[in-house]
């Protein structure tokens, strides 16, 4: 994305969680530690299954008298009910706010320049902090994944296109912000693919800022410690890069041979589930290698 690029995230959905014991109740089962939760702090965060295997992701902002969780449109129900199976009496209420609200991605340029201050990873600020005094009471935060990803403004629907004008930006197409999502290393799109199939912590949430090892239990913690302190991690999910045929979902990756790795999400940018050691990652990464009836490159982040 170049300086003055925009693009609004329409597949992003959005959960207002509030009541008396909210915090207390998301400190429980997510991976991250949400008493670092602030109005200048949002967290990429995870809840897993009690074995540790991946459900589902999200962001978490301070917002009014609890907290919004943004994630993908499609899974919001099923982040609703799998938080309503844990509830029991807490509490706490859930409510679908993706009618409500939408987010637009801009460039940490951007970001600094309506803010009028530098940027971090998970930095987060109401434009009334900042410069532009006609976006009053919008959120902006930088992403705390990796910070080439740029910022995001959470805005209600309606003003999502007048908010682009008055800021004087470009509105690109979504897909080219997956897209650099993609060359980055980082899955958003069709995650639940990968839903009770992998370890949370193959996903690359430790990398990504989405795991706080010190804040204690959260459910699947026992086994995403014991895989990070024993060193135990085996397989990440990674980018793969076609090279000829079609890649699609299941193909088994060979080297030697010898399977290295899975697709897991074909379409519309192509993950796989890769071994790291035994092998080494390093001794294949820039091989040619069988995928089904495909031939594929395995891509390795910057940030691994």
């Amino acid at each position: 994305m170049e300086i003055n690029d925009s693009t609004i995230l329409d597949d992003r959905g959005f959960i207002q969680i509030n009541g008396d014991e909210a915090k207390n109740f998301l400190q429980n089962i997510v991976t991250n530690d949400i008493e670092k939760v602030t109005n200048n702090l949002t967290l990429f965060s995870s809840i897993f299954t009690p074995q540790g295997k991946y459900l589902y992701e999200f962001f978490i902002l301070k917002f009014e008298d609890g907290y919004l969780l943004e994630c993908e449109k499609k899974i919001t129900s099923e982040i609703i009910k799998i938080f309503n199976f844990y509830k029991l009496r807490t509490k706490v209420n859930l409510i679908d706010v993706s009618e409500k609200y939408t987010n637009i991605v801009i460039s940490l340029e951007q970001f600094e320049k309506i803010t009028k201050s530098e940027h971090m990873k998970g930095q987060t600020l109401t434009f009334e902090e900042g410069s532009t005094s006609s976006c009053e009471n919008e959120r902006v935060y930088v992403d705390p994944r990796n910070k080439d990803l740029g910022a995001k403004i959470i805005t209600k629907i309606e003003n999502a296109e007048s908010l682009i004008k008055t800021l004087n930006l470009k509105k690109i197409n979504k897909e080219k912000y997956y897209e650099k999502s993609f060359n980055l290393g980082i899955p958003q799109v069709n995650l639940d693919k990968l839903k009770e199939k992998i370890f949370g912590i193959e996903s690359n949430l430790d990398e990504l800022n989405g795991i706080d090892f010190k804040k204690g239990c959260y459910i699947g913690q026992e086994n995403t410690s014991r895989i990070k302190l024993r060193n135990k991690l085996r397989r990440r999910i990674l980018p793969v890069q076609k090279i000829s045929g079609e890649i699609l979902e299941n193909d088994i990756i060979k080297y030697k041979d010898s399977e290295i790795g899975k697709i897991m999400i074909n379409k519309p940018h192509p993950f796989a589930l890769i071994k790291v050691v035994e092998p080494n990652l390093d001794e294949f990464l820039n091989n040619e290698l069988i995928c089904g009836k495909s031939k594929i490159k395995i891509l390795k982040p910057e940030w691994i």
